[in-house]
């Protein structure tokens, strides 16, 4: 009888080694190496069987341009936030991995979507992590229609395989991927070999089969996807559930997406009926304080292919530390201390010994260059101790020579903020609007001094 095989591979990045070593030498990790252990290796004849196998169904090669261009259908998951993230809506085929916290409503979202999808066609939800009552009560709980909706609880893949080969579902769920076995890996579950052997099968039959397939995915403790990296690398679609504890609202994002943008962002609230999508996030991220304070401003930024107005708050004290502090929560914590050498060297404002807190309300994690300048004007509102008006937007880049550079999507930015209320922006010179916009009063600037001595 053939031995099982013995490797060690690294859980961060899926690297094989013959022996144990302390630290990955491709992802530079320390102490993510495990020991896992394969089935028997494949016998000469059946690897010659294999690759005749093979060589008799070889795929025809084609001309790229004799290749038909044909729209991949699409269709709705009964969330249009979900949809707007996903590039339109769920395509035959896919697969899609969600990822989120403990808590994060990964489970309800995809609950409440296939109850819906159900009605309309067939649809199954594996769980692996629940009893069959447990997702019962939820579903009863929320007061959703399950009358279509086919449920079963397996943690085996080809078990899972089997039923969906049977149930012809045009939706599969999978409640979670690292709870998920193979019986041809000897491993636990969760380890690299059965997370990446279970992935690969699933998507597979995905592929085949036309079944939209999402995996539910856990994350570590930095919020990052568990598992091997190439996980991410098998699936269409990658996107994560973010949200704090306390706070009833959540984003959804995605960071990978073969059939659509990257950089959209979906809002749902958590409600006691389940998640409930944000029609318009403006307006929950800018409820402000009654009484105007120093060190708040609003600015627009451009999430996938609409704007958000959120507020930005930034708070500067004396630093009773040889080191000031420079903390920035939702901002790129590097480049503010950039900004804030920028600030010094071309706008002759010196926060060196003070201790600078960002944040961006809301819980909003913003990445583009377009909140730089609102994020300078705040600190100096709490510097000098000056309330800004509550009618003000900013938004622009801010370079290293002390120049504002523009933003993309300038005129649509402008236009959502008239439509919330505000009568005045100080905007990048580039970005001022062909045509006068009713109701706003727009200011053009063209260096950092410009903005300081139109403010202060």
């Amino acid at each position: 009888m053939a031995k099982s095989k013995i490797a060690f591979v690294c859980n961060d990045c899926g690297a094989d080694y013959g022996k144990w070593q302390g630290q990955c030498t491709e992802c530079s990790a320390w102490n993510t190496v495990t020991e896992i252990r394969l089935g028997p290796a494949a016998t000469a004849r059946g690897r010659r069987s294999a690759r005749e196998g093979y060589a008799g169904s070889r795929a025809e090669i084609r001309v790229l341009k004799d290749i038909d261009l044909v729209q991949v259908p699409r269709f709705g998951s009964g969330f249009a936030e979900l949809d707007r993230v996903l590039g339109g809506g769920l395509v035959p085929g896919s697969a899609i991995l969600i990822g989120g916290h403990p808590g994060a409503g990964k489970s309800t979202l995809l609950l409440q979507a296939l109850c819906h999808l159900a009605v309309g066609g067939a649809a199954l939800y594996v769980t692996g992590e629940e009893s069959p009552q447990q997702v019962a009560m939820r579903a009863d709980r929320l007061g959703l229609p399950v009358d279509k909706l086919q449920l079963m609880a397996e943690t085996e893949v080809d078990a899972i395989i089997s039923a969906a080969e049977e149930k012809r579902p045009r939706v599969l769920v999978v409640d979670s991927i690292q709870v998920m076995h193979s019986e041809g890996i000897t491993s636990a579950p969760g380890s690299v070999s059965q997370v990446r052997d279970c992935a690969a099968q699933l998507t597979r039959y995905a592929k085949q089969s036309g079944v939209v397939l999402i995996l539910v995915g856990h994350v570590t403790k930095d919020g990052s996807l568990a598992g091997p990296k190439v996980l991410e690398h098998m699936i269409d679609c990658s996107i994560l559930l973010e949200g704090d504890q306390d706070s009833r609202f959540r984003t959804l994002r995605s960071s990978k997406n073969r059939f659509g943008a990257v950089n959209e962002l979906g809002v749902f609230a958590m409600t006691d009926r389940g998640m409930r999508e944000v029609k318009n996030p403006s307006a929950i991220f800018l409820d402000r304080a009654e009484d105007p304070a120093p060190g708040t401003t609003v600015m627009v930024v451009w999430e996938g292919t609409r704007p958000l107005l959120v507020e930005i708050q930034a708070l500067v004290d004396d630093s009773s530390l040889g080191n000031p502090r420079r903390v920035a929560v939702g901002f790129e914590q590097n480049r503010l201390a950039m900004l804030l050498a920028v600030l010094h060297r071309h706008g002759g404002i010196m926060v060196g010994d003070q201790d600078v807190f960002a944040n961006v309300v809301g819980g909003v994690r913003v990445t583009e260059t377009s909140a730089d300048l609102a994020l300078l004007v705040a600190v100096v509102s709490s510097l000098k101790n000056r309330v800004l008006a509550r009618d003000l937007v900013v938004f622009g880049e801010v370079g290293l020579s002390g120049e504002i550079r523009p933003v993309p999507s300038g005129q649509e930015r402008l236009g959502e903020a008239a439509k919330h209320g505000f009568r005045r922006a100080i905007v990048p010179r580039a970005n001022m609007p062909k045509q006068p916009i009713d109701g706003l009063d727009v200011v053009g600037v063209g260096r950092l001094a410009d903005v300081l001595q139109a403010l202060f």
